[in-house]
């Protein structure tokens, strides 16, 4: 079973829309929450990193995200596991990553400066 049709099988309350991205660690997806009738991204652990390492460090940046109170960081609103493979909901923003949008160059000064303002805070 896919992680997509895995996510779309076990996680009661969610609606599973599409793959938005996958990194080193988990693939995430756009899903709907169907109780608060919200978007919002889903990030599941990858079953083959799981199966290599183990889940512990997933965990902990569950664990990490849940204390994490700040304006420019997005709060966790739900975790647990679907088939032993952990996840976290949060909510979904609409948008180009920073990744994409210097991939059409460089930006103005003063976008790039108000951008690094917001990374510092």
């Amino acid at each position: 079973m896919s992680d997509v049709s895995l996510a779309a099988a076990f996680l009661p309350g969610y609606r599973i829309q599409r793959e938005l991205g996958a990194g080193g660690m988990a693939t995430v997806y756009l899903a709907h929450d169907v109780r608060h009738g919200r978007d919002v991204a889903i990030k599941v652990l990858r079953r083959d990193l799981a199966a290599i390492v183990g889940a512990d460090r997933f965990i902990a940046e569950i664990r990490t995200t849940a204390h994490l109170r700040h304006p420019h960081i997005l709060p966790l609103f739900d975790s647990g596991t679907v088939d032993g493979l952990p996840y976290y909901v949060m909510p979904f923003i609409d948008g180009a990553s920073l990744r994409r949008v210097l991939q059409q160059g460089p930006l103005p000064v003063r976008e790039a400066v108000a951008i690094l303002r917001e990374l510092a805070d």
